[in-house]
């Protein structure tokens, strides 16, 4: 499931294969962006901002966020395009394709940062500020804290996996009301170093333990025994997204 460490990590993959190189195809296909071409210009720069993703060539950025599907693959074989592929970017022997991205525009160089301005403090940026997201969190006292921390303004990069494990870590049901949460400073740095250690994973660990079946908490454990206590994890996917707990370990 991409969450803000999966885009940073793709944003690392896509800077290294593209960064200083001149683009020798450009297939945009998505019917708005369908007729750019940025063949011959040179990609000068690749970053993430939360879950957001810019390829920045020239005068223009190419946009994208994975929702829940997408993804970006780097290969040296010649892209092969099926319905699924919205772009597809070659520089000489690398190739670079956009699948079943869930935002894929071409922006104005210049402007691309509007369309990340509401964003809250990047868990994984440069503008990272532990006060700001703490202060933005405190502002919905009455808000669920699993849907808090998954409110992009709140703080940036949060997906469905880390508010699960970040509630259990914190002693907290996802449906509690943020007001529960005594320090929320701490509760914002845990995110930060959940992020922060997983940047570069592609199989995710919050427990600690890498082993394969050890490395989550809660999420997606629905049955199997609390990690702490022993008790069954719950799982509710009544609401917009699923929630797993311990009974026992979080009130």
């Amino acid at each position: 499931m991409p969450e803000g460490d999966t885009v940073f990590r793709t944003a690392e993959t896509l800077r290294k294969a593209l960064v200083g190189r001149r683009l020798t195809r450009c297939d945009v296909r998505v019917p708005r962006f369908a007729t750019v071409d940025l063949t011959g210009q040179v990609v000068d720069e690749v970053c993430s901002r939360g879950k957001h993703l810019f390829i920045r060539v020239g005068a223009a950025s190419i946009h994208s966020h994975l929702k829940m599907d997408g993804s970006w693959r780097v290969s040296s074989r010649v892209a092969r395009a099926d319905y699924r592929v919205r772009i597809i970017l070659e520089a000489g022997d690398i190739s670079a394709v956009g699948t079943d991205l869930g935002v894929l525009e071409i922006l104005e160089r210049e402007h691309d940062s509007d369309v990340v301005d509401h964003l809250g403090p990047d868990l994984l940026g440069d503008d990272w500020d532990p006060k700001v997201a703490a202060d933005n969190l405190a502002a919905g006292p009455d808000r669920p804290i699993a849907e808090a921390l998954l409110d992009q303004r709140v703080l940036a990069g949060i997906g469905n996996v880390y508010s699960n494990e970040l509630c259990f870590v914190s002693g907290h049901l996802p449906t509690a009301m943020v007001s529960a949460v005594t320090d929320r400073h701490r509760l914002v740095s845990l995110a930060r170093e959940m992020l922060w250690v997983n940047r570069f994973r592609r199989n995710r660990c919050t427990t600690g333990d890498t082993r394969a079946g050890r490395q989550l908490w809660v999420y997606g454990r629905a049955g199997q025994s609390c990690r702490r206590c022993g008790t069954p994890v719950k799982r509710d996917d009544n609401g917009d997204r699923v929630a797993y707990w311990c009974p026992s370990c979080q009130r």
